[in-house]
């Protein structure tokens, strides 16, 4: 049992950490559209003299910094730390619908499913 966590823990962590390697590489691709977005929606807005083109940067900006926030911020440890707190203090929300599934359960629906299973 014991190396079956441990396991699961190190596939949990290679995980997280494949998650924030996407992020951190996305970002890279991301930055450049924005700051290419940015430089070319400013000229387009000066040489327009229409500050309406600028609109589309708002939720660029935002996408910008989720994404930066989520790879070199403090995002996942925000979002451990609400974690936890749902656990501590909500955990009602954490309840399966019926309950946790019980071996009765999984025979019961193993025998409906089952085409070939005889009652005895």
């Amino acid at each position: 049992l014991e190396r079956q966590l441990v396991m699961q823990n190190e596939m949990r962590e290679r995980q997280t950490a494949m998650q924030i390697a996407w992020t951190r590489e996305f970002l890279k691709y991301f930055g450049t559209f924005y700051g290419l977005a940015a430089v070319g929606l400013t000229a387009r807005a000066i040489k327009k003299k229409n500050p309406g083109i600028l609109v589309p940067i708002v939720p660029l900006t935002f996408v910008l910094a989720y994404q930066y926030d989520m790879g070199y911020g403090t995002l996942l440890q925000r979002m451990k730390g609400e974690a936890e707190n749902i656990l501590d203090t909500q955990s009602a929300l954490l309840q399966l619908p019926k309950g946790l599934l019980t071996y009765e359960d999984l025979e019961k629906s193993r025998r409906s499913q089952s085409k070939f299973f005889i009652e005895k």
